[in-house]
């Protein structure tokens, strides 16, 4: 499992004080306001900064670092990834997943056939919908729903589902 998660991308800035425009990944935007640091992800790099100001605007977070201070700080990260570290994840219901514990699953049947790796997760509004590429590179779609999804362990990388008819 990763140490870290995504919560968002640094889209633009916003204004000329040192916000940064981001796009939330994750199903409660509000959670921002519950931080104090988060890491942008830079060449590959983690920084860790401190939350100075958050707010919102549509759909988006708007977000200032401590020590960003005006428009031309703010263009370095811009396409930057914001992370946060496992113990500041929200805690998941029972059976919901980080999508980042997801990718790279394989997938076998209950009676034991392989037929790939998660290589994507497509949330659709009702429940999320895996999207599973065997060797050939043939795609499978795979609701993520108690009647298909028999088993997840994420630990050891493996997910059981019960393919029921119509399905592939």
């Amino acid at each position: 499992m990763n140490d870290f998660l995504e919560i968002g991308q640094i889209v633009n800035s916003y204004g000329i004080k040192g916000f940064f425009k981001v796009v939330p990944f994750t199903d409660d935007i509000t959670r921002f306001d519950n931080l104090k640091n988060i890491y942008i992800e830079k060449n590959k790099q983690l920084e860790k900064k401190e939350i100075e100001e958050v707010k919102y605007h549509k759909n988006l977070v708007l977000l200032k670092i401590k020590g960003i201070d005006d428009i031309n700080d703010t263009e370095q990260y811009k396409n930057c990834y914001l992370k946060i570290d496992r113990e500041n994840a929200v805690k998941l219901p029972e059976d919901t997943y980080f999508i980042t514990d997801i990718i790279g699953i394989q997938v076998f049947t209950e009676e034991g056939e392989f037929l790939g790796n998660i290589t994507d997760v497509f949330p659709t509004g009702s429940n999320d919908v895996y999207v599973i590429k065997d060797e050939l590179g043939k795609q499978i779609l795979l609701p993520a729903i108690a009647e298909v999804i028999k088993k997840v362990d994420v630990i050891a990388k493996k997910m059981t589902v019960k393919l029921i008819t119509g399905l592939i």
